[in-house]
């Protein structure tokens, strides 16, 4: 029987998922071998290979988990007390300070989800979609229908916020994302009264 304070194990495929984020974070996906991410899981190419069919597909798990992640920041960083727009601001500035803690992994999954055809295009949807359904949860809690935020303008906020943060990455100004969240919060109070 292991010690209470002794160190538990991580499952297989969750080191393959943090070491695939470490070696694509320093060195870009194309670069990363699967070799690559066994060496630093600490798990042989076997046991990569009954958790994931390639290094694709395991991206596209780290990609969806670490979306995942910053949606739950958004969604607990909302307080339904407040009027929408405090509840909005409050929101993004988490979203964006949790984007900032990971600098490399964030020009990683920003980027290099583009690279992956047809499959990151279907995950990277997968995604907007769900924080455009945030936005809209958010924005229209107290609003009558006529003055919901569509579909089409949660996602356009969205797209706009995913261009703010890459044209903050490819500036080499991940440290600074929070900064976008003024921008951010007009882009989506605008859209809102579209």
């Amino acid at each position: 029987m292991p010690r209470p304070d002794a160190p538990v194990a991580e499952p297989h495929d969750t080191r393959l998922l943090q070491a695939l984020a470490a070696v694509a974070g320093e060195k870009g996906l194309a670069a990363t071998t699967v070799s690559d991410v066994v060496r630093v899981a600490g798990v042989s190419k076997r046991t990569f290979y009954e958790h994931f069919s390639d290094k694709d597909a395991c991206f596209l798990t780290l990609y969806r988990q670490a979306s995942a992640s910053a949606l739950r920041t958004l969604r607990e960083s909302v307080q339904p007390e407040r009027p929408w727009q405090a509840q909005l601001e409050t929101a993004l500035q988490a979203y964006f300070a949790h984007l900032a803690a990971g600098p490399q992994l964030l020009r990683t999954l920003f980027v290099e989800i583009h690279h992956l055809g047809e499959a990151g295009a279907n995950v990277r949807r997968e995604v907007m979609r769900s924080l455009a359904d945030f936005m809209r949860d958010t924005v229209n809690r107290d609003r009558d229908a006529e003055h919901a935020l569509s579909e089409a303008m949660a996602m356009a906020a969205v797209g706009a916020i995913t261009e703010l943060v890459l044209d903050a990455i490819e500036r080499g100004e991940q440290a600074r994302l929070t900064s976008l969240t003024p921008a951010a919060s007009d882009i989506v109070r605008r859209l809102a009264q579209a």
